[in-house]
Formats: structure tokens, sequence, C-alpha cells
């Protein structure tokens, strides 16, 4: 069997990899191309890919219905979106998948965004670097700012990212509050989180993290009520998806200076299109959707995908399997 690896892989991974099969790598991070429908196909049929590893490739239906030899899929995120896996489950194709991969990377940068926010950190960077700073003690009134100690962190969304942004965050003295429909008071609880309803955390939160998922049930989550729920003087950070907050309502609110500010690392359009008025507001901090980001991040899936693609090859059932009903087949 032989495996295609279109994701970025570690070495040490693809060495052990090598030792039970045939592997072809080719990250999109190096050939910075995304493979379509009929070009995989076209690989995995001609070049019998039994094990094909991706991470921003988009696998259709089509696909799934045109080829006869993949066995697995690895997907190197926890988000399967981009994945038609009821197409894949009815053709007997395993997904594997990578949960928390970049939990720690995502939870980092919020911390960085929110102190970025706090204290005007960007903006005191580019009073320095473009020779703006002449006075030398104009900044202690124009850029004060306030401290994460003693505030407020509301959590929307308290999945693995969520409880890692709460686990730095104690070391602030922060009071968390958190919302999630799909965990229990007593789980948050034991993180040091109190469990509230939304409207409540929007109301009482100095700054709100968005790290809920895509899945249809968040689309709109954040809509223009509950963005007029939030404190004048509190921060918005959202690193989740543009899907899950009303952008039209949350860029007014900026703009007319209701909210003191906001984060972002996810857009409607990558890269951000000219014409955002993100672009043209002052109290905002972008980053280029650089969350997940880091080195360990590729360590940590490819050490993941890795595990349940030797655990295939034994005959064992992969840990990360996203249709463990097409396993449970197979028996």
């Amino acid at each position: 069997m032989k495996a295609l690896i279109l994701a970025p892989f570690s070495a040490t991974a693809l060495a052990r990899l090598g030792q039970s099969m045939e592997v072809i790598y080719e990250s999109w991070m190096d050939t910075r191309k995304l493979l379509s429908s009929d070009e995989l196909v076209q690989r995995i049929q001609g070049q019998d890919m039994g094990v094909v590893v991706i991470e921003a490739d988009f696998i259709s239906r089509e696909l799934f219905e045109n080829v006869t030899k993949l066995k697995l899929l690895g997907v190197c995120r926890a988000d399967v979106v981009h994945i038609d896996v009821e197409a894949a489950t009815e053709h007997g194709v395993l997904v594997v998948n990578a949960p928390a991969r970049n939990n720690i990377a995502v939870a980092e940068l919020v911390l960085g965004l929110m102190l970025s926010l706090v204290r005007n950190i960007p903006v005191s960077h580019d009073m320095v670097i473009s020779r703006k700073w002449v006075d030398p003690t104009a900044a202690y009134f124009s850029l004060r700012g306030t401290e994460l100690t003693g505030k407020t962190i509301g959590i929307v969304g308290f999945g693995a990212i969520g409880k890692q942004v709460a686990k730095m965050l104690s070391v602030f003295d922060t009071s968390i509050l958190a919302y999630d429909p799909y965990v229990d008071a007593d789980q948050a609880k034991d993180s040091g989180v109190k469990l509230i309803e939304l409207d409540e955390l929007m109301a009482g939160s100095d700054i709100i993290t968005l790290h809920c998922s895509t899945a249809p049930g968040a689309i709109g989550l954040i809509d223009a009520s509950r963005i007029a729920l939030m404190k004048p003087t509190a921060y918005l950070v959202n690193t989740a998806s543009t899907y899950v907050i009303d952008m039209d309502s949350i860029t007014q609110a900026l703009k007319e200076k209701r909210i003191a500010g906001a984060a972002f690392d996810v857009y409607e359009t990558w890269p951000v299109r000219p014409d955002s008025p993100l672009l043209e507001l002052d109290n905002v901090v972008l980053t280029p959707h650089i969350g997940g980001a880091t080195d360990e991040t590729i360590l940590r899936h490819s050490q993941m995908i890795t595990d349940d693609i030797e655990r295939f090859l034994r005959g064992e059932k992969p840990k990360n399997l996203v249709n463990p009903q097409v396993w449970d087949e197979r028996i």
C-alpha cells in the first residue's frame, strides 16, 4: 500500500511511515498548490494510493465515487467541514483527523491578541519605528492601557482551545466565564470556569474570545443584539470563524466606539479584501490567519495521523476515527 502525503508533515513521521509503506510527500506548503478532485482521482487510481493525507485540500463526493483504491483519508485538522464524510462512509473509506492539534498555538495567539489590545502594543510599535515618538512622555497619555489581571474573560465555546485559553489565563488572576451548551457545568467548574448563558457572558465580560465550531447551530451566534450587550470598555477576539459573528454589526460597533476594540485572525475572505472596513479602523488588531501556524502544530498532527495509519496497517481501529461505522462494518 502507498501513501500520498499532501499536508506539511514532520521528517520523523515520514520516516516512520516509510518503514511500513511507500510514501510520496508533496506538501501543499512546498508546491503552493491544492489538487483538484480530478487530479486526486488520477493520483489515487493511477498510483495505487491506499492512504491519502491532506490538510487544506477539499475532498468532495465526486472523489469518493471515482476511486476504488483509497482505504484511509487522514485530515490534519480537527474540523472536517471540507471533507464529504458522508460520501466517504458510503464508499467504505476511513477518515481520521487530528483533534486539538493546534489548541496551544491558537490559545497563545489569543493571549497575544488580548495583550496587544489592552496594552496598545501594535500602535506602540508603529509609533517607535515610524519615528513619531518625539515627545518622551506622549505615550503615557495616548497609549495608556489596562491590565488583564482582575478582568472578567468570557470564552464562547469551551472545547480544546477554549480550555487551553482558560488554563493560560489562570496566571493573570482573571475571572473566567464560559458558554458552551455541550459542556457540563461540573466539568467547567473543575477548570476554574463558571458556565453561564451567552447573553449574561456578553454583558458581563471585559474581554470576549470566540472558540465555537462552524456547526450550523453556531452560525450567526454573535448577532447584533448580543453585540449590543457588550460593555463600552469591552474587547472581542475572534480566532474561530466569521460565520459565528455578524461582521457588519461588530464593524459598526467598532466604528462608533460602542466597544473598546477587537482582534481578528479570521475573515470573510483570505486575504482581506482591499476595501474591507476593518482596514480603516484604529481600534482593531488584525493577523493573517496564523492561529495554528507553528512548527509544533505540524509535529502534533504528523504524530497523530501517523499513529492512526500505523494502527490501521496493523489491523487495529484508529483512535481519531471520524466515521467509526466504516470500521464496524469491516468486522
